[in-house]
């Protein structure tokens, strides 16, 4: 009987943590380390101009500590970017890395947003329930990410999407629907849905 509890209860916890975004975006990591992603990291000027587009099989970014001020401060904005056995630094400009399977659907979502919602809740327990989601299965968003003057750039949106910090100073990662999102000194809006459809 004992036996019996403990792999049901095994089998429960797994099946909670498989829909686990949280879980989700630490195997996201293990691979970006060990395995690398396949990306396209695309770096913009401030009127949302492409600069360069670099595609790669093996990318893993992280926050070049070289450039810490002090060495327990973490503020270096310098990104270490590793393509397959090359590296690349960036810092300065917005920049868009998207592993692939992400789609910009920039076009479909190209017009000014005017929400206006008018219903009534409880932000406190609205605030609880929308963290949760985000850990454990996300939500429907849409991501409109503008250059760092505002001008529009691109856009992602996915049915699962989590948001998440990174060690890099001015970035954001994203999980959207299973892939890697990275936007790095960009302003950007992510709004339900629901808000805008």
């Amino acid at each position: 009987m004992k036996k019996k509890l403990v792999l049901i209860s095994l089998t429960i916890s797994i099946f909670v943590l498989s829909g686990c975004q949280d879980l989700s975006m630490w195997f996201k990591g293990f691979e970006e380390s060990f395995k690398g992603l396949e990306m396209t990291i695309q770096t913009y000027d401030e009127e949302s101009q492409l600069i360069d587009s670099i595609i790669g099989k093996s990318i893993m970014i992280e926050r070049d500590s070289t450039f810490d001020s002090k060495l327990e401060s973490k503020d270096s904005s310098v990104i270490q970017i590793t393509i397959g056995e090359k590296e690349m630094h960036h810092v300065g400009s917005s920049m868009i890395i998207a592993e692939k399977g992400l789609e910009n659907v920039f076009d479909e979502y190209a017009k000014t947003v005017d929400i206006q919602n008018m219903q009534r809740g409880v932000p406190i327990i609205n605030s609880l329930v929308n963290d949760f989601r985000n850990s454990f299965t996300g939500k429907q968003k849409v991501i409109l990410i503008r250059s760092q003057n505002g001008t529009p750039l691109a856009t992602y949106a996915g049915d699962n999407v989590s948001l998440y910090k990174t060690d890099v100073p001015k970035s954001t990662g994203l999980l959207v629907d299973g892939q890697y999102l990275f936007i790095y000194r960009c302003d950007y809006t992510i709004y339900d849905l629901d808000l805008i459809m």
